[in-house]
């Protein structure tokens, strides 16, 4: 594929992914409430959710996504009820006299990589992206494979680069509260936060 081909769909995707969203607003409500702990497996849901949704656009299955669009209503409302369930534990979380030995209640592992994984397959931002826009880009259902392959690269290393420097600098922001009230109103702003996105999630 042509460089220049490349640069276009990575400026592009890069727009997108960086554009505060549900994922984004997810991701930095985590780390300012809980660190990066975990946070590897999460960004690797988002990861995969956009590579389905890609591969959905390259393979011209779009069309069979929106013949099984309830099982993706379902994954929307799975990824609304996540991101209820970490606001309810961030707002549960009490606060700590030292930041670093805060109880914390965070999901991590395989359960973090699926909540995001769910988040992502029914974020309506994501399929509105790999559905309409990416196709006036480039022209994926005719792409070789080899071709396809560079695509996805390109996207892995700007999507992970993009939610990897937001979770760093969440993190660095974090690292100026040291008082467990800032703490405690800090998780729960995020509790709040992650609350609203699942209701604005649930309700497009």
């Amino acid at each position: 594929m042509p460089l220049s081909s490349l640069l276009l769909f990575a400026s592009v995707y890069f727009a997108a992914v960086a554009t505060p969203g549900p994922g984004i607003a997810t991701l930095v409500a985590r780390v300012l409430a809980h660190g990066l702990k975990g946070v590897g497996p999460f960004i690797a849901g988002y990861i995969v959710g956009d590579l389905v949704w890609m591969s959905f656009a390259a393979t011209g299955l779009s069309v069979i996504a929106h013949e099984f669009a309830t099982l993706f209503i379902v994954l929307k409302y799975a990824g609304a009820a996540y991101l209820i369930y970490v606001a309810w534990g961030l707002a549960r979380t009490p606060a700590s006299p030292e930041i670093g030995n805060a109880p914390v209640d965070v999901v991590t592992g395989w359960r973090a990589f699926f909540g995001s994984l769910s988040l992502t397959l029914g974020n309506p931002k994501v399929i509105v992206f790999f559905l309409t826009i990416l196709p006036l880009v480039l022209d994926v259902g005719s792409l070789p494979l080899m071709s396809f392959f560079e695509v996805v690269a390109t996207g892995t290393l700007v999507l992970s680069g993009t939610l990897w420097a937001y979770a760093l600098a969440a993190d660095r922001a974090r690292g100026w509260m040291r008082s467990s009230r800032a703490m405690m109103y800090v998780r729960r702003s995020m509790a709040g936060v992650m609350a609203g996105v699942a209701v604005t999630v649930a309700t497009r």
